[in-house]
């Protein structure tokens, strides 16, 4: 189980501006470390406004400030033996700094140490070899532990399993520190046992404490009392002289009575034996074979040696044998070459007899063995000729040609006329040296290169690449634009090249309207001496892209007006209305033009045909269509992505030329039969005719009501008569208007009673008491000017016109009897 450390700050001092906080490794997230502001005496309100921060060295944040509270807590868990590995001490520093005014605070926090980390050995195991014939007290180095704690957590001791041969003893370093000891208390026996298995343990000081264990394996070695024995005091072999190496001579045999490694016999020469025989030979150390490892000396005849085997003891013991070696002499000295001159490199156009190397061949043996022949191969541009006694001059032959052949391995073969004859061979390696003599040399003498429109600035158009067979300067190619114009503009200003690789970039965006193919020459040129160059001509195609958007030919507008096409209001079904005529600047599908009708006031009415642009009438046109309409034609090119324009065309059913025509500006839809204003204004209509019927309805009970009350107080209606003030009180002013635009049954009659407003009336008129009936159209024979009186109940008012109402003024009073 994990035990949790309780966390303890202690402020150690606050002086001068720096506060120590001490903390436990290992501290969780989040425990609080103190208050900054509290332990600084700092108004924990003002660090945010004081712009505070905190700056240390090291990478990463161990500790968090709440900028409110001044709060100081864990963010990230210390490890102590990671932050300061080795040092007996650990100190993190931090610097507090705080503005207006500015002031510099120190934060130490010391790093306690706690037993979080257990001894360790830095071998799983350690292996101790011991001969058995050491005596007692004994002593061997033992392997130390480690531990990354400090103080008393580190390690303090170890312990040994017990062993009844072996026991531990701690000694002490001169800087006082301790390390242990294997102890040999009881003498050994091999035969008894080989081996002895210990584990040594060591403990910190920690609490609780913690350990690590190592395995020592102790290997008892057995004691060398016996010395190898060969099987033979003299050995005897012949060889000839020219044997080569690894020829078998002989082989020599010893044994050992000891077993294990003190039983084990490695052969070798005896420090006794000449150095240059040791060269000559050479001996298997396990199996003791001798074999030839070198050139035989045939001036010494018979050649002796000593041979040693020699266990491999602790303490190894050995024995000696004599080897006696007769040569016999044969032709082995090969012919020797040596190089006295050798001019390399040589420049490729040398003329033929150049002398190219001094050759010195000699051979060791005398008489015929010495004697030489040498020669090198036919098929080469060279030539071996004698020079002084044993020396050879080699020279050109023919023309050379680096870019052919750059180098030759010229073989000389020398040979002597022993029996059997002997051959030595000698490579020489001759470079050629280049001319510049090769041009640079392109692929194909044009290249087709295509490049889209409206590319960027700088854009990577193609790599022109040409080879020179030739090397170094001579080979080395820079590229460059030959001079010329495009579209009357200079090379140089559309386009450039790379001096090293070829590159050509575009230094303008091209335009496939204004220029859709230029061509132009990159030459190469070598950096020889003089300079050889060649060029090559680049065609440039410009494709298209889709950057233009498709143009209105016709119907076209000015000053924004809507176009105006006039159709005859008894058009047949497929009429043509107008064709929209547009046009592309781009290429292929680019170009490639479609119509589209986004907009119809009326879609029952005209269709668009998609690939002429043929505005025509779907069916006949009807009394009851609008007088104008308004459509909105889309043309869409087949880009990627499509690009398109719109043309608005305002259509007028006419039959006849407008003298002025009409705004086609609003959206050209037909006025809906019932909207928000005319539903607001059948209603008041309504409501209106209401009240008016219910008003008239009203008047009507209310002169029925009059008529009764008159009848009972001598007053007459329709046939009856009335009193005379009551004449008066019931009267009208009637007087008649000029005859020049009057009939003779029109009266004006002028209400000063209810009737407010003078009206035009087509009257009947009575006359009131004292007076005779004047007959129906009778009144217009009246003066003008004239007026009638008569009570107001004859008047009879009816509304025959929406402009204009017929009065009949009906005065049918009798004289009262």
């Amino acid at each position: 189980m994990r035990v949790y450390l309780i966390v303890f700050c202690l402020i150690s001092c606050t002086v001068n501006g720096q506060i120590v906080y001490s903390i436990t490794e290992e501290t969780e997230r989040g425990v609080s470390v103190g208050n900054i502001a509290k332990d600084l005496g700092i108004n924990a309100a003002t660090l945010s406004s004081r712009k505070f921060r905190v700056i240390t060295g090291s990478s990463k944040q161990y500790f968090n400030i709440d900028v409110s509270t001044g709060a100081l807590s864990i963010k990230e868990p210390i490890d102590r033996e990671q932050v300061c590995e080795l040092k007996s001490t650990c100190f993190l520093n931090y610097e507090l700094v705080l503005e207006n005014p500015l002031e510099l605070y120190r934060m130490e926090f010391k790093v306690l140490d706690i037993n979080d980390n257990s001894p360790s050995f830095a071998l799983s195991e350690y292996r101790i070899n011991v001969a058995e014939f050491l005596s007692p007290g004994a002593r061997f180095a033992l392997p130390t532990a480690r531990d990354s704690d400090e103080g008393s957590n580190s390690v303090q001791n170890y312990t040994l399993s017990p062993d009844d041969h072996f026991c531990l003893e701690m000694q002490t370093h001169g800087d006082g520190s301790k390390y242990p000891e294997l102890v040999l208390e009881k003498a050994l026996d091999r035969e008894q046992q080989a081996t002895h298995r210990l584990i040594l343990t060591a403990k910190d000081g920690g609490n609780p404490p913690k350990s690590g264990d190592i395995q020592v394996i102790v290997t008892v070695l057995d004691t060398n009392d016996n010395a190898p024995e060969f099987e033979h005091s003299v050995y005897r072999a012949s060889i000839l002289e020219n044997s080569p190496n690894g020829t078998l001579v002989v082989q020599v045999h010893a044994t050992d009575l000891d077993e294990g490694p003190n039983g084990e016999v490695r052969y070798s020469f005896s420090n006794s034996t000449a150095a240059d025989i040791q060269q000559m030979f050479l001996i298997n150390p396990h199996t003791g074979e001798v074999a030839v490892n070198g050139v035989l000396a045939v001036q010494r005849p018979l050649l002796e040696m000593l041979i040693e085997a020699r266990d491999k003891g602790a303490f190894g013991m050995s024995s000696t044998a004599k080897l006696l070696v007769e040569i016999t002499d044969v032709n082995n000295h090969a012919p020797e070459i040596t190089i006295a001159s050798l001019s390399s490199p040589i420049p490729e156009d040398a003329v033929p007899g150049t002398v190219i190397a001094l050759l010195s061949i000699m051979d060791k043996d005398p008489g015929e063995n010495g004697k030489i022949t040498c020669q090198i191969p036919d098929n080469l541009p060279f030539q071996l000729k004698p020079s002084l006694e044993n020396y050879y001059s080699l020279v050109t032959s023919g023309l050379l040609d680096r870019e052919l052949i750059s180098e030759y391995n010229i073989t000389i073969t020398a040979t002597d006329l022993g029996s059997p004859p002997t051959t030595t061979q000698k490579t020489l390696w001759v470079q050629i040296s280049d001319v510049n003599d090769n041009p640079p040399v392109f692929i194909a003498d044009a290249c087709d290169v295509s490049v889209e429109e409206n590319n960027p600035l700088g854009a990577f158009l193609y790599q022109v690449s040409a080879s020179d067979p030739d090397v170094g300067e001579n080979g080395r190619v820079s590229y460059a634009l030959r001079n010329s114009t495009v579209a009357g503009s200079a090379l140089a200003s559309i386009l450039s090249v790379s001096l090293a690789n070829g590159s050509i970039y575009a230094k303008r965006a091209f335009d496939f309207e204004q220029l859709r193919s230029f061509h132009f020459q990159v030459e190469a040129k070598d950096n020889g001496s003089p300079a050889l160059s060649t060029a090559i001509t680049v065609n440039v195609y410009i494709s298209d892209q889709n950057d233009n958007a498709p143009a209105i030919l016709y119907p076209t507008s000015q000053n924004g007006s809507v176009a105006v096409e006039i159709v005859p209001r008894l058009a047949d079904e497929g009429y043509l209305v107008t064709k929209v005529v547009a046009d592309d600047d781009d290429n292929a599908q680019n170009a490639w033009l479609s119509y589209h009708l986004a907009h119809s006031s009326d879609s029952t009415l005209f269709h668009l045909v998609p690939h002429s642009g043929e505005l025509r009438t779907t069916r006949s046109m009807r009394s009851t269509d609008f007088l104008k309409h308004k459509v909105v034609v889309v043309v869409r090119d087949h880009g990627d992505p499509p690009l398109s324009s719109t043309v608005t065309v305002g259509i007028l059913l006419a039959d006849s030329l407008p003298q002025a025509l009409p705004d086609f500006d609003d959206s050209g839809d037909p006025p809906p039969l019932l909207n928000t204003t005319n539903l607001y204004l059948i209603v008041s209509l309504a409501c209106v005719s209401c009240v008016f019927a219910a008003f008239l309805l009203f008047l009507t009970l209310a002169r029925l009501c009059r008529c009764q009350t008159s009848h009972h107080h001598g007053c007459c209606t329709c046939c009856h008569c009335c009193p005379v003030d009551e004449y008066e009180k019931y009267c009208y002013n009637v007087r008649m208007l000029p005859s020049s635009h009057l009939t003779p049954d029109m009266l004006e009659v002028a209400g000063v009673g209810k009737l407010t407003h003078t009206y035009l009336y087509r009257a009947s008129i009575g006359l009131g008491p004292g007076n005779r009936s004047i007959r129906n159209g009778d009144a217009g024979n009246l003066p003008s000017g004239s007026g009638l009186q008569m009570p107001r109940p004859f008047i009879q008012v009816q509304r025959v016109q929406s402009d204009r109402l017929n009065a009949v003024l009906v005065i049918n009073c009798s004289d009262r009897e």
